[in-house]
This record gives structure tokens, C-alpha cells and sequence, in this order.
């Protein structure tokens, strides 16, 4: 097994045991897939037919609205993505999936990872762990948009994505704060002591 297959089997056994046996399907069921920047993962309109593990490389999750993006989540490194929205259902996606730089993916089809939660030891938990996990979080991000102020989303954003301030451009991370480009160089030259 590789050694980036490693990373992989590690995520998981973050939810569940894998025994010797689970990872050799699981070294089967997942296949190498990797994008350029600007590349998509998923399209508005497309269904949504794998789950991704990202190795290395960010994808950022946004919608269009009237012609703007709207960024509202991230996969950095060693984070699993997907619009579940649309993979659970197989119906048309309304969201977007891109990469930001280039990303090295192990993926999984549809097909394939209703085989693994079957097969695996501890398939049908691992599946249901993930998506508790994925609608607390959920629920967490909706409640801190209508909740925070701009400045408690950009901490909320530096929180959850420590290492991402230096990698994503400045008007993704304005469109996940929800606001302008020129009001989080105002946040931001504040912090730093700067008069705007």
C-alpha cells in the first residue's frame, strides 16, 4: 500500500477499526484522480458520483447567485469532499466543486462505497458517522452566517481553516465571510494596526 493510501485508511480509522482485510478493499474500491487549478471536481447540473479524499491540494465548495460565486466551504488536505446533497439522491448537483490548486484525489464511486458499507467490518457506522459529523457541521456554519458579524466569520473561517489564509485568494475568502473584497482588506488592515 501506498504510502498516500496511508493517509486515507488514517481518515477513516478516524470513525472506525479497518482490518487487514477492509484495507485491501478499500486499496481496490478507491482509484488516483487528480485536477489543475480552476479544474472541477463537480458541476452545477452534473451529478455527483464520487466521494473524494483529498491528498494534497484545496477544492473550494461555492453556488452562483445572479452571476456571483458564493464560497461556502473548503477541502483542504486529508479532508474528505462530496455534495452529499446530490450523491445521496444521485439527482443534478446545484452546487460547485473546484480545485484551487493542484489537487491529488483517491475517489470513490457511488456504486463502489455502497459495496465498502457493505463489506467492510464496520462499513454501515463508518457511514453514518460521516454524515453526522457532516450535518453538525453543517448546521454550524449555517447558524454562524446569521448569527456573526463579519469579523466573528472571518475568526470563524481562521478557526476552521488555519492554514488556508495564506493559500486562498482574497476574494474567496471574502465570499465565505459573505462580504466584499474591499471589507476584508479593512478587517484585516485593522488587525494588523493599519488605517483603511
Amino acid at each position: 500500500m501506498t504510502a498516500d493510501k496511508t493517509l486515507l485508511m488514517d481518515a477513516i480509522r478516524q470513525f472506525v477499526p479497518v482490518a487487514d482485510t477492509d484495507e485491501v478493499l478499500i486499496d481496490q474500491l478507491f482509484e488516483s484522480y487528480d485536477l489543475e487549478p480552476g479544474d472541477f471536481f463537480l458541476q452545477a447540473g452534473e451529478v455527483c458520483r464520487y466521494v473524494g479524499f483529498v491528498k494534497t491540494g484545496l477544492l473550494r465548495y461555492y453556488v452562483l447567485d445572479d452571476g456571483e460565486e458564493h464560497t461556502y466551504d473548503f477541502s483542504p488536505d486529508q479532508t474528505f469532499a462530496c455534495n452529499y446533497e446530490s450523491f445521496l439522491p444521485q439527482t443534478p448537483s446545484t452546487r460547485y466543486i473546484q480545485a484551487i490548486e493542484p489537487t491529488a484525489l483517491w475517489r470513490i464511486s457511488y456504486d463502489n462505497l455502497q459495496q465498502l458499507y457493505k463489506t467492510l467490518q464496520h462499513g454501515q457506522q463508518f457511514g453514518r458517522l460521516v454524515a453526522e459529523q457532516l450535518f453538525v457541521i453543517t448546521l454550524q456554519k449555517l447558524t454562524s452566517f446569521y448569527s456573526e458579524t463579519a469579523d466573528e466569520r472571518y475568526d470563524s473561517f481562521l478557526r476552521l481553516f488555519p492554514e488556508l489564509a495564506e493559500r486562498v485568494p482574497q476574494y474567496v475568502v471574502a465570499s465565505y465571510v459573505g462580504i466584499k473584497p474591499q471589507s476584508l482588506s479593512r478587517i484585516r488592515a485593522q488587525r494588523a494596526g493599519k488605517h483603511y
